[in-house]
């Protein structure tokens, strides 16, 4: 038996399925690969179902997880089981995965990030124990392999078989770094900021780009989680906003806070990095980071869009095509990564520089 699914399956935020199902589309069509989406809101997955199996590996090769804004993983879909039996799941997956004809670095059972999949995490503990075992006995875990292979229960009955390319896919179950609240940290927004160095810079260039003596500037810092992310890692900080800062920042040395209008504010001198997560309209942010960029203000930028309620994908892409234009006209390449992270709600981080 071979695969015979000819579909994709993205895990997202509960709630944004319609704009993860547009942007797999817009994808699509860009490759020239049709293909329609089939999801239920508040799922926390959409599953994009392309017209053959060549459609489907043409879209796997094309479409890179890290050029996806609402997706927290991007899958390859092998087959859809339906009727699990709850005494013998392993009896229907098994077969499934020997007509892979691949060997697997590992084998994650997962859910969707919504309340009713959420309580399935038990099985999927006790089943993915169970499968990996199987796996070993029959020689289909090779710690060589560039696959994983993923089993997504969407139900006790009811789950996708799944593979992806461990380069391009995102290295936590689900999508989702499972990250502590540092004690010391003044808000819980300071683990936005953390997961967006973790999800949209790779090993070598947060050690390049994240070094002790850098300097950055947060526009719209209080009470501070986002500066305590620069200052942990032994960077000065300029924090504006004409809130209250946290004061063991303060007492740190690293922090001259200025309360100041973060829309208004430059630094005398540029800087390696300026954060950014202000509560306003996404396309004066966007304008506002492009300004900054654009001026030699700054090297990085990682900010929040807040995204409104209605034509949510629609506004991210505006906002890239407008930062984009803009640095065409000076003569430069807008290098633009955005994320919806686990730790945003009605927002997407984004990561940009110039080159």
């Amino acid at each position: 038996m071979r695969p015979t699914s000819t579909s994709l399956l993205a895990y997202c935020r509960p709630g944004f399925e319609s704009e993860c199902a547009q942007e797999l589309a817009s994808a699509g069509e860009r490759l020239g690969v049709i293909g329609f989406a089939r999801t239920t809101r508040g799922s926390g997955f959409v599953e994009y179902v392309l017209p053959d199996s060549s459609s489907q590996q043409a879209f796997s090769a094309g479409v890179q997880l890290a050029n996806l804004t609402f997706a927290r993983q991007l899958l390859r879909v092998i087959e859809r089981i339906d009727d699990l039996p709850a005494k013998d799941r392993l009896g229907l997956l098994m077969p499934v995965v020997r007509s892979t004809a691949r060997r697997f670095v590992d084998a994650w059972i997962e859910s969707p990030d919504s309340d009713a999949a959420r309580e399935l995490a038990g099985l999927c503990r006790s089943l993915n124990n169970a499968l990996v075992a199987a796996m070993k006995r029959e020689s289909l875990i090779d710690a060589a392999s560039q696959w994983r292979l993923h089993v997504c229960l969407i139900d006790a009955q009811t789950a996708f078989v799944c593979e992806t390319e461990i380069a391009h896919a995102a290295p936590w179950p689900g999508g989702i770094p499972r990250l502590r609240f540092p004690a010391a940290a003044p808000s819980r927004s300071t683990l936005k900021l953390e997961e967006a160095f973790l999800t949209l810079l790779d090993e070598d260039e947060r050690s390049r780009w994240l070094q002790a003596g850098m300097c950055g500037v947060d526009l719209g810092a209080a009470p501070g989680g986002w500066t305590w992310q620069l200052v942990r890692r032994a960077m000065r900080v300029i924090a504006v906003d004409n809130g209250p800062m946290n004061q063991g920042l303060l007492d740190s040395g690293l922090v001259t806070h200025l309360r100041e209008d973060g829309f208004f504010y430059r630094p005398a001198h540029p800087v390696d990095w300026l954060v950014c997560d202000m509560v306003e309209q996404p396309r004066r942010v966007a304008e506002l980071i492009g300004e900054w960029l654009i001026g030699g203000h700054c090297r990085f930028a990682v900010f929040n869009l807040k995204l409104p309620m209605k034509q949510r994908f629609k506004e991210v892409e505006l906002c890239r095509q407008r930062m984009h234009e803009a640095a065409q006209a000076a003569g430069k390449r807008l290098d633009w990564r955005a994320r919806q992270l686990y730790h945003d709600r009605e927002e997407i981080t984004v990561f940009a520089r110039l080159r």
